[in-house]
């Protein structure tokens, strides 16, 4: 048996001004650093011990990840980096106010980006494309090792994590589209030795 256990990053200086991110690097806010060390706290009171963690090549999700270890107790565990566990990219979208966008766009387009599995906005990924490049990272770096009994970390973003959650429930397109992942909040995996999911504890704040 092992644990799989994903973490969004806190509250970045994005999400408090209401932007779409994506690619762009925004540091966290005071309350994204609060958030981070409450999920290291309540890990810890969990009683987790990880093996290995890993995040994407964003700051937002590597400092969540550090100030998370931190409070955890694990602050030397070994980390891997790779740009395949980044946000979607919202290409065209990104650095825009989401409020300006749908009196730009209209509503119903700006929705239908943010919530459709596979609409792209212009010039950036649909939540099939987020997957098309999370699943097989995870397939051949961390499957592996949950299958080896390891206890695994992932800190990342909102998207990233929901294409994960999509193929560890078994979800339809339909059904990740209701599925959303709050900032700071860790999602606890039991897994057996088939990568199975056998449990699942969300430590809501």
């Amino acid at each position: 048996m092992s644990h799989l256990v994903l973490v969004r990053h806190g509250q970045s200086e994005w999400n408090e001004k209401n932007l779409f991110t994506g690619w762009r690097d925004p540091d966290l806010t005071a309350q994204g650093v609060s958030e981070a060390k409450a999920a290291g706290r309540a890990l810890k009171a969990e009683g987790l011990v990880f093996d290995i963690a890993f995040t994407s090549d964003l700051q937002r999700a590597q400092k969540t990840l550090a100030l998370l270890l931190v409070e955890q107790g694990q602050s030397d565990l070994p980390t891997i980096k790779n740009q395949a566990l980044n946000e979607r990219d919202y290409g065209d979208l990104a650095g825009l106010n989401k409020d300006d966008a749908r009196e730009k766009w209209g509503e119903e387009q700006v929705h239908i980006w943010r919530r459709s599995y596979d609409t792209q906005p212009p010039g950036g990924e649909s939540l099939k494309d987020t997957g098309a490049r999370v699943l097989p990272y995870y397939e051949a770096e961390i499957e592996p090792l949950v299958k080896s009994g390891k206890n695994i970390l992932i800190a990342a973003h909102g998207n990233s994590l929901r294409s994960l959650v999509m193929k560890l429930e078994g979800l339809s397109a339909a059904e990740i589209l209701a599925v959303n992942i709050d900032t700071g909040v860790p999602y606890i995996y039991q897994m057996d030795d088939d990568a199975g999911v056998t449990d699942k504890v969300i430590l809501a704040r």
